[in-house]
């Protein structure tokens, strides 16, 4: 599951929302949306986006949390280290080999790690 898809679920849910009626009203199909919410569909097109917002009636921080979240839901991602220091080779290809192996723990370590305002862009 990504983070977008975790948050859909979440929204559909605390809105009572079935995915079946969710998918017709948005003209898409059940199996989409849930793709979308298993990780296995990449991050919705912009447009597809704005019409989960408005689904949902998310305005300012809300909606802008969506949206973050969705560019945060690549399943599968790919970094470029050209150019970059060896050992931001090294560092993106340890990564890539432990991953599926990091606790809960050093994920949210990780995660804290890279989220400090000082790293962002």
């Amino acid at each position: 599951m990504t983070p977008f898809g975790e948050k859909l679920r979440a929204l559909r849910k605390e809105k009572g929302v079935r995915q079946v009626d969710m998918a017709d009203t948005l003209g898409v199909s059940a199996a989409y949306l849930s793709a979308l919410e298993h990780g296995k569909r990449g991050a919705p097109s912009w447009a597809f986006l704005q019409k989960i917002i408005q689904y949902f009636g998310l305005i300012w921080d809300d909606a802008e949390h969506l949206k973050d979240l969705a560019h945060l839901s690549k399943p599968k991602v790919s970094i470029d280290t050209s150019g970059l220091d060896p050992r931001a080779t090294e560092a993106a290809n340890l990564l890539a080999r432990r991953i599926a192996r990091l606790t809960d723990r050093e994920l949210d370590q990780l995660l804290a790690f890279l989220a400090e305002p000082a790293l962002r862009e």
